[in-house]
């Protein structure tokens, strides 16, 4: 946060200017971008409660991915019908499940 400062009297300066902290212990942090997604390896994550608004502070190793082509996967009417067969849901939510799991098992255990 701030280079040669206590860490605990730095919590104590912010407590006294109303402002609440709590560190977070997150592994991996993603931020969606239009054009990709910005990924923050060994992240130090803390959450600041100021007046009610919430913030937060993450420092770590940023890397930048590539969003993937959009390929869509075709799933045959009797993907869907069993889709359908197994969770009970609607020929639609059976269709955006298989097309966001990708994956037959994935989406039925989705809608269950």
């Amino acid at each position: 946060m701030m280079p040669n400062l206590d860490p605990s009297k730095i919590q104590k300066m912010m407590k006294k200017m109303g402002m609440d902290t709590e560190d977070i212990n997150a592994v991996e942090v993603e931020i969606k971008t239009k054009e990709g997604k910005l990924l923050v390896n060994n992240p130090s994550v803390m959450k600041i409660n100021m007046q009610g608004k919430e913030m937060l502070q993450v420092e770590g190793e940023l890397v930048e991915v590539e969003e993937k082509k959009d390929t869509e996967i075709e799933f045959t009417d009797e993907d869907v019908e069993t889709v359908m067969e197994k969770t009970g849901a609607s020929k639609k939510e059976a269709k955006e499940a298989l097309k966001e799991e990708e994956d037959l098992a994935m989406a039925i255990m989705k809608l269950k």
